[in-house]
């Protein structure tokens, strides 16, 4: 009867941690087989068709750059911003677009806004350099 029972803990073998054999090894994973693909054949070269660009409904500020450096020269170099805008305005009457003469969100004529970054990337660039508040100025 010892032999039913295990001398550990008092449990039949059957039922006992002791005398159970451990659980046999789970089966190992199937290795992945990698795939080897036929390389392909060049694809034929599309033709080249130029991109048909959306007409602008605005000018960009960076047009604005060469006219802005236009009117200050031709001021000697300073210009109140106010003289500056009525200057861009005659000088650019028959090239600002419809877009242009819309207002923006915060209420300013588009063309202005632009005018206003054109002089702000050119402060960065060193072509302007900041002044009294309101006056546009080379460097």
């Amino acid at each position: 009867m010892s032999d039913d029972y295990c001398d550990l803990c008092d449990l039949p073998l059957s039922t006992c941690v002791h005398g159970m054999p451990p659980a046999p090894p789970s089966p190992p994973a199937p290795a992945k087989v990698a795939r080897v693909r036929a390389p392909r054949a060049p694809k034929a070269a599309a033709p080249v068709v130029p991109a048909r660009r959306a007409p602008r409904r605005w000018t960009p500020p960076e047009d604005f750059a060469p006219h802005i450096i236009g009117v200050l020269e031709a001021a000697g170099g300073v210009l109140d911003g106010d003289d500056v805008f009525t200057a861009l305005e005659s000088r650019l009457a028959d090239e600002l677009l419809d877009g242009d003469r819309q207002l923006t969100p915060e209420g300013e004529l588009r063309w202005r806004y632009a005018a206003r970054r054109a002089r702000q990337s050119m402060i960065q660039d060193g072509v302007m350099r900041k002044g009294a508040p309101g006056v546009w100025s080379l460097a």
